[in-house]
């Protein structure tokens, strides 16, 4: 239940004599918004993988300015400061953790939720400085930056000359004014005979957590258990956004001059994109294994994927860096079954494979 208060009648109506009307409720109310999502689905219109690229991202490649990179290759940051990359947590989604669906700081002001996000915000900060004092976790990251050249929807990596690896995205295909986007238009093709560069991470801040975790269990303390999670996962998003201001300001340093506060950083207001593989941009979780395999990621920092492409500590980020001034944010949203056949092909597995990590996107 979003509001615990609820629990209690709704758990009596589930075993008691309602059980059978509540089912029918649960059922019908379930029907409804299956039948409303269906015909949604099918109000809207898609093109062909075909006509989608032809409608892909317009840039004049031959005027564009390519910022060089200034190291390339791969870098593993240790012993990172976290009382330095608290300074980069966005409260918001801690908040809404605690489901206290409003933005920080305007929700210690709430007229609802103020005094409980002021005390949750005390005890989240006496957290930070005890996992700062006691080394409760340990925060480490791994960054690589490389020549890069899209063919297609994919992006090939070349170092020293050869190509070391491709990455392989999806293009939106419903039906639009607006270009139908994929990540791979904002690398220059290898057609424009201009050299670009992308690069990708994995960061992490929750390294030893178990440690602890396992102190607070045995103690029954659910409240700090669930805390130190939740400040674990900010900490990880903070690490990101901290190694990505490291990369457009010294590592790629195509933004060297840039002077954002913290909200502007959270609001994006800077140069460049860091997807990360599983969300909306580039749905398939797959992907993370070229990443991982690029950086090595668990042997340079202790980080893994499971076999359902989870990364192990859950306080982990993955992803690619884009420097492209007009590359931003997007849904690829449906895809239809002649780009996944393509893009089972450009992969080199089955489409059933395909399918499977794309479910929610067909």
């Amino acid at each position: 239940m979003l509001d615990a208060k609820k629990a209690v009648g709704e758990t009596s109506k589930l075993i008691g004599k309602e059980q059978a009307n509540f089912r029918a409720d649960v059922n019908s109310e379930y029907a409804t918004i299956k039948e409303n999502y269906l015909n949604r689905k099918s109000k809207k219109e898609y093109v062909s993988i075909e006509k989608a690229r032809k409608n892909a991202v317009e840039t004049d490649w031959e005027k564009e300015n390519i910022f060089p990179v200034n190291q390339l290759g791969v870098q593993i940051f240790e012993d990172i400061d976290i009382a330095t990359i608290r300074n980069y947590i966005d409260w918001t989604p801690f908040f809404f953790t605690w489901e206290m669906r409003k933005k920080y700081p305007a929700i210690l002001e709430d007229e609802f939720f103020g005094e409980q996000a002021r005390q949750l915000l005390d005890d989240a900060n006496t957290m930070l400085d005890n996992i700062i004092k006691n080394n409760w976790l340990e925060a480490k990251a791994v960054i690589g930056l490389w020549k890069a050249n899209a063919e297609g929807d994919d992006v090939h990596l070349f170092e020293n000359g050869n190509q070391i690896t491709t990455f392989h995205f999806l293009r939106q295909q419903g039906k639009k004014g607006k270009a139908n986007r994929c990540l791979a238009d904002f690398v220059a093709p290898l057609t424009s005979e201009k050299q670009d560069y992308m690069g990708s991470f994995v960061c992490t801040a929750g390294l030893g957590i178990e440690k602890q975790l396992a102190v607070f269990e045995k103690d029954l303390d659910d409240y700090n258990s669930i805390m130190l999670k939740a400040i674990a996962d900010r900490l990880a998003e903070a690490l990101t956004e901290y190694m990505h201001k490291k990369i457009r300001k010294e590592i790629w340093g195509y933004a060297a001059d840039e002077d954002f506060k913290n909200e502007d950083l959270i609001k994006e207001e800077y140069k460049g994109i860091r997807p990360a593989p599983g969300y909306t941009a580039c749905p398939d979780h797959t992907e993370k294994l070229t990443i991982f395999e690029l950086l090595d990621a668990e042997n340079s920092i202790g980080v893994s994927l499971t076999e359902s492409m989870a990364m192990s500590p859950n306080a982990t980020v993955s992803g690619y860096y884009f420097a492209h001034p007009e590359a931003k944010y997007f849904s690829v949203g449906k895809v239809q079954d002649d780009q996944i056949v393509d893009y089972a092909k450009r992969k080199n597995i089955t489409t059933k494979e395909a399918e499977k990590w794309l479910r929610s996107n067909i």
